[in-house]
């Protein structure tokens, strides 16, 4: 069976297993925040293994677009790591509200949103319709440890 074919708690089943244990806060924050139906997430960085996977500027000359998109996807995956924990279940979202993205930038890289359709299509592969989002795909000029991408969510629950 194709993931295309998959049922939604097929998907789910999948996607849960891509996900790594939900990231500690590296501040004086909370990295989740239920108000009434809506998770917020913090900004999530490209973390693996407790650490930061993807650093520098995404368009410098040893970091590009494709290293970037790995970089959202490992925020993603996270972001919803971190929705799980929250919720217990991610067959609980009813639908990705918002996604933030602030992709660290070299001077004169323009292609913010390219970096961030790896995690918009990543969300839309496993939620299908309700993974439909809206998004803002910001540059910056570094982010926390030298990630190269950090990501909010904006989640609608059951």
């Amino acid at each position: 069976m194709t993931q295309e074919c998959a049922s939604p708690s097929t998907q789910l089943s999948q996607l849960v297993d891509l996900l790594p244990p939900p990231p500690l806060p590296i501040g004086s924050y909370v990295a989740t925040v239920q108000v009434g139906n809506l998770v917020h997430t913090s900004g999530v960085l490209p973390m693996k293994a407790g650490q930061v996977a993807v650093t520098g500027a995404v368009g410098s000359w040893d970091l590009g677009i494709a290293e970037g998109q790995e970089a959202a996807r490992l925020c993603i995956l996270n972001a919803l790591s971190l929705v799980q924990h929250t919720l217990g279940s991610l067959d609980r979202v009813k639908r990705i509200v918002k996604v933030t993205g602030f992709v660290s930038s070299a001077p004169n890289f323009y292609e913010q949103p390219q970096v961030m359709n790896a995690a918009s299509d990543l969300l839309v592969q496993y939620f299908g319709e309700a993974g439909k989002h809206v998004r803002s795909a910001v540059g910056v000029a570094s982010l926390p440890k030298n990630a190269s991408v950090e990501v909010e969510l904006i989640v609608e629950v059951l």
